[in-house]
């Protein structure tokens, strides 16, 4: 956690031209706002996303105060990358890497790394607005958001996930931007259905409805400040809602039980069916004897065949595999893996399945 609690007077004198319409009065030498409570173990928040997440990204600054305004002074926001400055004390730490696409941070695997790095309990993510001005299809970044919602919930089986519907985008020289974010944003919501679980949710905050690029942002694609507010009011309510509900401890932690998770992998495809590979791993403290993983295939496809594992097949297409027997005994920490064929349909997207893990074992 950083807090970020002073500027360079140049800055200084900048940000306070651009804030003081905000109504945040900055009165050097800053103090800085209350963090967790010392006797508390802080729920850690990553913000996970481009720069419209990081670079400033002052609706974190907005977001991080009124939180603690309200009384949740139990929060760390967590990331690799430090806060730039916003004129306010507030934890900048955060995961918003300038440029980068959705689709790219999947496919090299960078995601892990940072998980490891900062241990998240929560994600609030607006992600893929370079993957649209990129002309990267829906169903090219929705397989990317499941892939990475895989690695959350490989690093933390209980980790809640915000996800928003990103801001309208409209810069010179992009004609067709603005439909396409109108285009993908029309898709979040039946994803996240079929992505969330009861042990880790995912919620879709509206981030498009009312935000207006002429007013919101400076380039037509960032936000000013008006953006910034109206971004940090959106995120609120959904984050201080998961945070009332409360958070589960870390995964491995004593009394968490036996815990297990799932993680998908798209292989090769073909018309009309794909292949890939399902990863089990064992994340608790005691050895498992057995795990169960419900597949739930995208796009209206069918599992047909699965090896290494034990097929059974309910309705509306979603399966449930079981270990082989040989394969169902793991220490802490170790891994397994089943493979399946599915068959789809003609309209079919790229292969995805949101896929989820349960565990028995013998004390």
């Amino acid at each position: 956690m950083r807090v970020i609690d002073h500027l360079p007077l140049r800055a200084l004198l900048v940000l306070t031209s651009l804030l003081l319409p905000l109504g945040l009065i900055l009165t050097p030498p800053f103090t800085p706002r209350a963090n967790a409570a010392p006797d508390a173990t802080p729920v850690r928040v990553m913000p996970l996303g481009d720069s419209i997440t990081g670079s400033p990204g002052c609706w974190r600054a907005l977001l991080w105060n009124r939180l603690l305004d309200a009384g949740h002074t139990d929060i760390d926001f967590v990331g690799t990358l430090p806060g730039q400055g916003c004129g306010v004390a507030y934890d900048g730490d955060n995961e918003g890497h300038g440029g980068e696409l959705v689709t790219r941070l999947a496919d090299q695997g960078l995601l892990p790394g940072r998980l490891a790095a900062t241990r998240p309990d929560i994600v609030v993510m607006h992600f893929g607005t370079n993957d649209v001005w990129s002309s990267v299809s829906p169903d090219r970044i929705l397989a990317a958001y499941t892939e990475l919602v895989s690695q959350m919930r490989a690093a933390n089986p209980d980790i809640r996930l915000l996800v928003a519907q990103i801001i309208p985008m409209n810069p010179a020289g992009c004609t067709g931007c603005a439909q396409r974010v109108v285009d993908f944003n029309a898709r979040i919501p039946g994803w996240a259905a079929a992505t969330s679980t009861t042990r880790s949710p995912v919620t879709v905050v509206d981030q498009w409805t009312g935000f207006d690029t002429a007013t919101d942002t400076y380039d037509g694609v960032h936000p000013g400040d008006a953006g910034n507010e109206k971004i940090a009011a959106r995120w609120y309510p959904a984050l201080a809602d998961v945070l009332d509900q409360g958070v589960p401890g870390d995964p491995g932690d004593p009394g968490d039980g036996v815990t297990c998770t799932a993680s998908f992998r798209a292989g090769s495809a073909w018309q009309g069916g794909y292949q890939a590979e399902v990863t089990v791993r064992n994340t608790s403290a005691v050895a498992l004897t057995g795990w169960t993983v419900t597949v739930a295939p995208a796009d209206g496809a069918r599992l047909t065949q699965v090896w290494g594992g034990t097929l059974d097949t309910a309705a509306g297409g979603t399966a449930t595999v079981t270990d082989a027997g040989w394969n169902g005994t793991l220490a802490p920490g170790a891994s397994t893996s089943f493979g399946f064929i599915a068959s789809t349909p003609a309209t079919s997207g790229a292969p995805a399945a949101t896929v989820d893990c349960t565990a028995t074992a013998a004390f």
